[in-house]
């Protein structure tokens, strides 16, 4: 069913990094009526809440963005409450639209959800194919039953529910606190505040030897809106650049665009997480039309120059 300009647009985790681009992108395609769900109004775990969201906000379309997510280390910290409140959200608010008879559901899932030794590029056919890397498997394994609700609903009730999985993303108005952090605003910080002091070196996780694709916020947000307003199918579709890099060639490049001088030390006692991920953006090229239109250099500048004037909103302590 066709998604009107006219139609209420609810939005789970508006206010997040992701969420914050997405609202901007739907009023540059005329989407302006939206109402974001905010945490201290809605606790989505919550099935009482959620079922008080429907029938207060009676929104035509809900893009569920909200997650309990980190990087490596907060994955490590927390496998059990990532999986509880990624599976709750997901669970009470699909079932809840099913029942009000919503226009458009928009599950956001993650590239966490592939096996750990995929094929690379990884391609939505082999989402099953194997058991996810160890450190994100439960956030992965609870996205991707998210995938299966979405596509039951939508043949036992008619449902329209879709599901996208976008890989890493990165760039301003991300996480930049240490302790939750993804790679690229860690790594950013670390040699912002390296270069400031003096030091000699910076130490990093692991060995450098793992590869990532990485997605600038922006376009994830214009390919949400795209899936949005046009994307009709049960089957998962990949949101990404298709292009890769090895952390140690990203630790670099993100130390020579800050200014950084001094030496890059990896620990290898911490975890490198999944040896390669990048994803075959094929379809969605194929599907919608869309492609990602930001470099990786490009990006990172934007990201590095943002965090630069934001510095003192980040006050947990380098170490």
């Amino acid at each position: 069913m066709a998604v009107s300009q006219k139609d209420l647009i609810a939005i789970t985790g508006g206010e997040g990094f992701v969420g914050s681009f997405l609202r901007e992108k739907l009023r540059e395609a005329g989407y302006n009526n939206q109402f974001i769900v905010r945490v201290e109004d809605f606790d989505l775990t919550r099935e009482l809440d959620v079922e008080r969201l429907y029938r207060q906000v009676k929104p035509d379309v809900v893009i569920h963005l909200a997650a309990a997510v980190g990087g490596i280390g907060a994955n490590r910290e927390n496998p059990g409450r990532f999986f509880y409140v990624n599976l709750a959200m997901g669970l009470h608010l699909i079932e809840h639209a099913r029942r009000v008879g919503l226009k458009r559901f928009v599950q956001v899932g993650t590239v966490c959800a592939y096996p750990k030794c995929a094929p690379v590029p990884f391609k939505e056919k082999d989402l099953w194919n194997g058991y996810p890397e160890e450190t994100n498997a439960p956030y992965g394994i609870a996205k991707k039953a998210l995938l299966v609700m979405c596509q039951s609903y939508r043949r036992q009730y008619g449902m329209d529910a879709v599901y996208v999985l976008p890989v890493n993303m990165y760039g301003p108005r991300d996480n930049f606190n240490l302790g939750a952090s993804h790679v690229i605003p860690a790594l950013v910080r670390k040699c912002v505040e390296a270069r400031d002091r003096g030091d000699k070196q910076i130490l990093a996780w692991g060995t450098g030897s793992a590869s990532r694709e990485f997605l600038y916020v922006e376009d994830c947000a214009d390919a949400l809106v795209h899936v949005m307003s046009r994307y009709d199918s049960p089957e998962p579709l990949n949101i990404g650049t298709g292009r890769e890099i090895t952390i140690k060639n990203l630790t670099e490049l993100i130390a020579r665009l800050v200014g950084f001088e001094g030496q890059i030390a990896w620990d290898p006692s911490k975890p490198d997480g999944q040896p390669r991920r990048c994803l075959d953006v094929s379809r969605i090229a194929a599907v919608l039309g869309w492609q990602a239109t930001t470099s990786l250099e490009v990006g990172l500048q934007k990201t590095i120059d943002w965090f630069q004037n934001h510095r003192d909103s980040f006050t947990d302590r380098v170490v």
